[in-house]
Parts: structure tokens; sequence; C-alpha cells
């Protein structure tokens, strides 16, 4: 069994603080895909310890976005952002990580993406930065599925991309259907295109059920996590015939409120090797 967790810590300092490291121990992933880690590499291998390698995208904006891959498996190479060899605007750093990795008894390479999309606010300048973004994410996928395809590599691509796709996968869907920056048809429409167009496989909903939910973020404020409000925005999406070798996807919900250590939950997922 290969083990993929896939979490935004909102702050791998504060995670940790609030028992991350424990959920860690108990879970035992082989590899671990982060988001919004907001620290420096240094900060991050501290708190992951030695036996981990690290791939660590930080954003140029100082405590804000940044990605990781982290694997106790061998990994081979690295490629960091989606600027094909040339700087990318401080807005889009520290939002997309690759790692090629050496899996057990796999044929070919798996690589493991760790992604963090744009947030937003529908109605102003950075819905352009997100529509951006969404596109550059859109021709990096359509390249792996074609190398996937190919028989090049598998791969895995993690994270939170802040936009839910049905209705199923928001509590409130009516309240915030093209009103709110995650809930927009044009967002939609880019999942549309991974999953019919480019092929990719969106685990979480073929293994997690028809819904509602499971859900992955709530807000800290109010009863959104005691009433089960919350949207499915994070993701892991895998190549067709690395989704045939997946077996159980788990949303780890904290028990209670006091005792989660950020506010999405993991998604763990197990694949057969």
């Amino acid at each position: 069994m290969l083990r993929i967790a896939s979490v935004n810590v909102n702050g791998i300092r504060a995670a940790y603080r609030r028992g991350m490291g424990e959920w860690l121990q108990e879970r035992c992933p082989e590899v671990l895909l982060l988001q919004e880690v907001r620290a420096t590499d240094e900060v991050l291998e501290d708190h992951l310890g030695q036996e981990w390698t690290t791939a660590h995208h930080a954003s140029d904006l100082k405590g804000r976005a940044g990605v990781a891959v982290a694997s106790r498996l061998p990994a081979t190479a690295v490629r960091v952002g989606l600027g094909n060899g040339t700087p990318e605007a401080a807005v889009d750093t520290g939002r997309w990580v690759e790692m090629d990795i050496d899996a057990p008894g796999a044929e070919r390479p798996l690589t493991a993406v760790s992604v963090y999309v744009h947030n937003g606010t529908a109605g102003t300048e950075t819905m352009d930065l997100k529509y951006a973004h969404l596109e550059k994410i859109t021709a990096r996928l359509s390249e792996l599925s074609e190398q996937a395809a190919s028989g090049e590599r598998d791969v895995v691509v993690g994270g939170d991309i802040n936009i839910v796709h049905r209705e199923v996968d928001i509590k409130n869907w009516k309240g915030n259907h093209n009103k709110n920056s995650g809930v927009l048809d044009e967002e939609i429409a880019y999942l549309d295109r991974w999953f019919e167009e480019l092929g990719w496989v969106d685990l979480g909903r073929s293994l997690g059920g028809d819904g509602p939910g499971p859900f992955t973020w709530w807000s800290w404020r109010g009863k959104a996590f005691d009433n089960d409000a919350g949207w499915r925005i994070d993701y892991q999406l895998a190549t067709a015939e690395l989704a045939e070798r997946a077996t159980t996807a788990t949303v780890d919900r904290a028990p209670s409120y006091d005792r989660r250590f950020s506010d999405h939950a993991p998604l763990v997922v197990d694949f057969a090797v």
C-alpha cells in the first residue's frame, strides 16, 4: 500500500502547535502534500524531521502561501512553479511544486504535485489573477496527463483548489453559487475540463460516495464546523491508470472543533502497489 496525504496546514508552525505531529505519526503516509506552509525551508524541515525528503516552494510574499511535497521514499527530481523557466509574479509563487518519486513495485515514476490555487474575491481584480493561474495549471495538467497516457509517469495532484465542483460539495450552494469565489460557474468550468477532457480522476468524489460532502474546509468562525457547514475544496486528482489503483479516500475530520490543527481537514488516499 502507498498512502498519500494532502492538507492545507494554514501555517506549519501553528499546525504543529495544535497537534499535526500526532496526526502525522498516527496516519504514517509515505507522501505528504502540504499547502499554506508559510515558512522557510529550514522551519519546514525542522518540523517534519530527517526522515522526510522535502521539496518546498515558498511564496515571495512573506507569510503567505507556500507548498511542499515530502516523501519517505526516494526522490529523483523536483520542479518548482509554473513559469517554464521564467520568473513568476509574486502572487503566483508558493503555489505549485512537483517531485518525482520511486514508489515500491512501480513500473514507472510517480510524480506527486502539491498545488494551492488563489482564493480570489468575486468582482475584483483578484479573480483575474486566479483565472490566469488556473490557465497555467490547466496547461501543465494537460502535459502531465499526456505523459501519463504515454506511459512516462503516474501522477497525483493534491491540494487546495479553492473551487467546489458540484452542489453536493458545499453546504450552502444556493447562498454562494455565482455570488462568491469558489462557487462561480466560470471557475467550475476549469474542473469540468480537467475531469471530462483531460481525463483526471477526482479521487475524493470517486471513492468518497455521492455526497453531500465529505467536506474538507470549515470556517473557524461561528458554528460552521459543529454544523458541518463546509466546502469540499481540497482534492487529490490522479491520472487514469493510477486512479484504478486507488482503494480508499478518507477525510480526516477532527472529532471536535478544539482538536483541529487547521481550518482544513487532511485528505488521505491509499493506493495498491
